[in-house]
Order: structure tokens, then C-alpha cells, then sequence
């Protein structure tokens, strides 16, 4: 199957509220940069969340980790394709990844989204084995995870030189 047969999901498919969360709310849909598209919504609702402590953030990251492993798995299935460029549930948990303990400030939110939009991209070492090698909803996920944990180091560490 190629990309443009990949790119072809059924509107129908949003109805299903698993599908509707494993793609973005719709995002994934997108003809152009879905993966970047599953990202701005995950800005959106990174900027919907009241201010809260670290370790209630962190419980949010893993249970959206967790229940992405399930999401993504099923709408793959569904899809019968493995990590379908619509399916986007794994950029809007990088991008909550990518976001921990960073301030709320537009400088931030932009780098932020910039840094796991390159890194998911461009997916270097050990990013692109995981891409590769893992499969099921944990190998859709854990790609994502990892570009977002080097995109929040390089935003930790700009902000403690700043």
C-alpha cells in the first residue's frame, strides 16, 4: 500500500470515539503533514490545561502513553496498517512530553513544537530503531516518546542557561 492509499481514511471512522482520539480529533485526516497537524492539536490542548504541579502532569503524560499504546494499536488494526500517518495520538503525547515542566510562555510552546516536530521528523539514533523495529500500539508510541524526551533536554537545558 502506498502512501497516497494510506493517506485515504474513512470520515466514518471519527464516530468510533477510539478512532476519534488515535486521529487527532480529525488532525490526522489532513492531506498534508498530518503528524504535524496531531501536534498543533496537542498545543491546543497543552494550552487548555489549567497550571498544574509536575507530578500531576506526569500522571497525565502516562496515562495518555498508556492508553495511546491502546488507541493506536486499535485504529491500526482498523486501518490494517501499521503507524498510518493518520493516526496522531503519539504526537499529542510527545508534544505533552516535550512540554514537562516547561514554562507556559509562547517562546517555549513554539521551541517546543519546533524541536519534537524536527526530531520526530527527521528521527535519528535511537529514534529511527525504534520506528523501525518495534511494532503494535508500544511501537507506534515510543518512537514519538523518544523524540520528545531530546526535544524537552534541549529545552532544559536552554532553560537553565537562560
Amino acid at each position: 500500500m502506498d502512501n497516497t492509499q494510506q493517506a485515504r481514511v474513512p470520515a466514518k471512522l471519527l464516530l468510533n470515539p477510539v478512532h476519534l482520539l488515535s486521529l487527532g480529533f480529525g488532525s490526522g485526516l489532513s492531506p498534508k503533514m498530518p503528524g504535524t497537524m496531531g501536534t498543533v492539536v496537542g498545543v491546543g490542548l497543552y494550552l487548555l490545561l489549567p497550571s498544574l504541579g509536575w507530578k500531576i502532569y506526569l500522571g497525565i503524560i502516562i496515562g495518555a502513553f498508556i492508553l495511546g499504546i491502546f488507541l493506536c494499536e486499535t485504529t491500526a488494526k482498523a486501518l490494517n496498517v501499521h503507524d498510518h500517518p493518520g493516526i496522531v495520538w503519539d504526537e499529542i503525547v510527545g508534544y505533552f512530553i516535550t512540554m514537562f515542566m516547561v514554562p507556559k510562555e509562547w517562546v517555549w510552546i513554539l521551541l517546543g513544537f519546533v524541536l519534537f516536530r524536527l526530531f520526530d521528523i527527521w528521527k535519528p539514533w535511537p529514534i529511527s530503531i525504534a520506528d523501525k523495529r518495534l511494532k503494535g500500539g508500544f511501537g507506534i508510541m515510543l518512537d514519538d516518546v523518544i523524540a520528545a524526551i531530546f526535544a524537552l533536554i534541549i529545552i532544559q537545558i536552554s532553560l537553565y542557561l537562560l
